[in-house]
């Protein structure tokens, strides 16, 4: 399921069969899959479980998981059913010791999503604008061993506008933590213009939508990014 800038009233859902799109993906060569529980997001605690444990059983793809991660307990349940890596998002603005807990005690295990609109800090699912400024709270995290920050402009997510690389570069060129993009990705362009930006501090992409209706080939992708590492 994808939505538009975060509003599920804009849901549209492009499999009923989440494990056979993973082996999908695994079978195309990609090496991570970065998913997300969107209802947990909203409700504040896993509401597909099920399905996540599935897509973990199908494939052994490197999975990163967000959504409704918000304490100790879920995160050990996540990472001892074999998630590589745990994403937090709203526990990070409202208890930044779990992150720092966390990451010390998983190292490589946990990333940092900052979701924002106009540079503050959105949460809950992106239903709550916070006061608080990207680059303030990516900093909050910067000594204690988080794997990467994963920026999403919640204002084009979905939206296939097109990613803003030289926006994200420059965050990234202002913290030490790896930078993770994400949010309005429509073509082959948009990931080449973010990987022209490595040497700042962007260590990855994410595809959603336009992998999924086709606007971006997958095998293709895959493809720049590999002939893009040999220059």
């Amino acid at each position: 399921m994808r939505l538009v800038r975060g509003n599920l009233a804009t849901a549209t859902i492009f499999s009923d069969d989440p494990a056979g799109q993973a082996r999908r993906f695994a079978d195309t060569g990609f090496t991570w899959l970065h998913v997300v529980d969107l209802d947990g997001a909203f409700a504040g605690g896993a509401r597909n479980a099920a399905a996540v444990a599935a897509i973990r059983a199908a494939t052994n793809l490197r999975v990163q998981l967000g959504g409704g991660i918000r304490d100790q307990h879920a995160i050990e349940h996540w990472l001892g059913l074999g998630i590589d890596r745990v994403v937090l998002g709203t526990a990070a603005l409202r208890n930044p010791d779990l992150v720092r807990r966390a990451a010390a005690g998983h190292p490589g295990a946990i990333a940092v999503a900052i979701d924002a609109r106009d540079g503050r800090v959105a949460i809950e699912g992106w239903a709550k604008v916070t006061e608080v400024g990207v680059i303030e709270l990516a900093r909050r995290f910067e000594d204690c061993g988080v794997a990467a920050i994963i920026y999403t402009d919640v204002s084009r997510d979905g939206t296939m506008t097109g990613v803003d690389a030289e926006a994200i570069a420059e965050i990234a060129r202002q913290i030490r933590i790896p930078v993770i993009a994400s949010g309005g990705v429509a073509s082959l362009a948009d990931i080449a213009a973010v990987k022209r930006h490595e040497q700042n501090g962007i260590i990855g992409v994410i595809c959603g939508r336009a992998m999924y209706d086709g606007r971006i080939n997958p095998a293709e992708a895959l493809g720049l990014l590999a002939e893009a590492s040999r220059c």
